[in-house]
């Protein structure tokens, strides 16, 4: 189907894509390692609840944790071998977190699903369910959940836009399985109860573009660069025309976003029974010898892929996991992948702006980027205060996405996004002691 173009949405920014280094460098697979550290939140939701012990024997693909309610997911070994530790350790976000730690021992056997053949759509999310699959472009919301709304959607639609800087493991993706991912799409669409297919892709990837055209039952648009396209909600726009009001849901508009890496989950865990315990990600930025794109597995430290890479070019000044617009700053290499991994992006001095922030100018900038209409002048400005409410009252702070835009134009270097993630920690640790009163 001839691609269409997608319409404009309101604000975002055209940021520096800096995808040249690993755009069109096919996928290498990270030998496996000696070892790997899984931890049981792989999930928007709970951490998942360990089913294994110390000492126990395990098999690729095993569950070794199961989803603790809906909103969580199994989790799986990635290698075959021998529990060797079930412990806390800190995690990139602050706190601690339950890892699984497995020392593999070379045997490669696997314990799979039964493969299905022809499911129902029952059957379908069944196994989305059963495989651990969440949101695998950075939000890891279960996506049985998201496949079972509550309301009537008609449209599925396919985020390949990857308008993040530096990343293009979704660009290798929809390039070298282009078949898997519309098969798999086919078994969402039919669990969804036969909806139609949309793919949305930045035209900075006309191979992609093309790749998908000649297939009938999906509706290619063509998207403008500019970010942040992967929004859900700014996609569904620049897809369907439709609007996501504040406080709605994706299928409240009739539609259904999954980012193409779900839907090539998917298809592998119908077609062959595989669980969700690996994925591809991007090696990048300046300070990395050997920028790549990497097959790897879930719980593989950051720093054994960097060593994959060739180790450091220089002294990185920030080591990002994820996109640098939406990522997690790493304090170091003792860090591990986990199912939203996308990216590992050293960067030096040249790239990453360091500059100290200096006192807002009024200067109305992050309001005019903001694609959700939003003040984060306000957000900070009440939040450095410490008056939480007001700062959620005046900046509609929930409604933020954590895009970045904001902070990326903003001429003082305010810590925008902290001071938003900051006050959405304040208003809903209220509204969470509100509910247990």
């Amino acid at each position: 189907m001839k691609a269409v173009k997608g319409k404009i949405f309101f604000g975002g920014v055209h940021v520096r894509d800096e995808k040249s280094p690993t755009c069109d460098k096919p996928t290498e697979v990270l030998p496996e390692p000696s070892e790997v550290y899984i931890s049981t939140r792989q999930s928007a939701g709970r951490p998942a609840l360990p089913c294994v012990e110390v000492g126990q024997k395990v098999k690729e693909g095993q569950t070794i944790a199961r989803a603790d309610g809906p909103v969580s997911s199994n989790v799986f070994a990635s290698v075959a071998g021998v529990v060797k530790s079930i412990a806390p350790l800190p995690s990139p976000n602050g706190g601690e977190e339950t890892f699984i730690a497995i020392s593999s021992d070379g045997s490669g056997d696997k314990q799979y699903l039964e493969p299905l053949t022809d499911p129902s759509a029952e059957e379908i999310l069944a196994r989305i369910y059963d495989a651990g699959i969440v949101g695998m472009g950075g939000a890891g919301f279960p996506a049985a959940i998201k496949d079972a709304p509550k309301c009537k959607v008609d449209t599925l639609i396919l985020n390949g836009a990857e308008c993040e800087p530096y990343l293009t493991c979704d660009h290798r993706l929809m390039a070298e399985h282009t078949d898997e991912i519309v098969r798999g799409a086919r078994y969402i669409a039919k669990a969804l109860g036969g909806v139609e297919i949309a793919i949305g892709i930045e035209r900075n990837k006309p191979d992609c573009i093309a790749a998908f055209e000649p297939y009938d039952d999906v509706k290619v648009v063509s998207l403008a660069r500019r970010y942040p396209m992967g929004s859900e909600k700014h996609l569904i726009y620049s897809c369907t025309g439709r609007k996501v009001r504040p406080g709605k849901l994706p299928a409240d508009a009739g539609a259904i976003v999954h980012n193409v890496a779900t839907a090539y989950a998917v298809c592998q865990a119908v077609e062959l029974g595989k669980p969700l315990y690996e994925r591809e990600i991007t090696v990048s930025g300046k300070a990395v010898k050997q920028p790549k794109n990497l097959w790897v597995k879930v719980g593989a430290s950051v720093k054994d892929i960097i060593e994959y890479c060739g180790g450091e070019l220089s002294s990185p000044v920030k080591a990002v996991r994820g996109g640098p617009m939406t990522g997690v700053a790493l304090a170091d290499y003792d860090n591990y992948i986990v199912k939203t991994s996308d990216g590992i992006i050293l960067m030096t001095a040249e790239e990453a702006d360091c500059m100290a922030p200096t006192p807002c100018l009024n200067c109305g900038k992050c309001a005019d980027v903001c694609p959700m209409h939003l003040m984060p002048m306000q957000t900070a400005f009440y939040s450095a205060a410490g008056d939480f409410d007001a700062a959620a009252k005046l900046g509609n702070t929930m409604c933020c996405i954590e895009c970045g835009a904001c902070e990326y134009v903003c001429p003082a270097k305010r810590p925008l996004i902290q001071a938003i993630r900051k006050t959405k920690a304040a208003i809903s640790a209220k509204n969470t002691q509100g509910g247990n009163k």
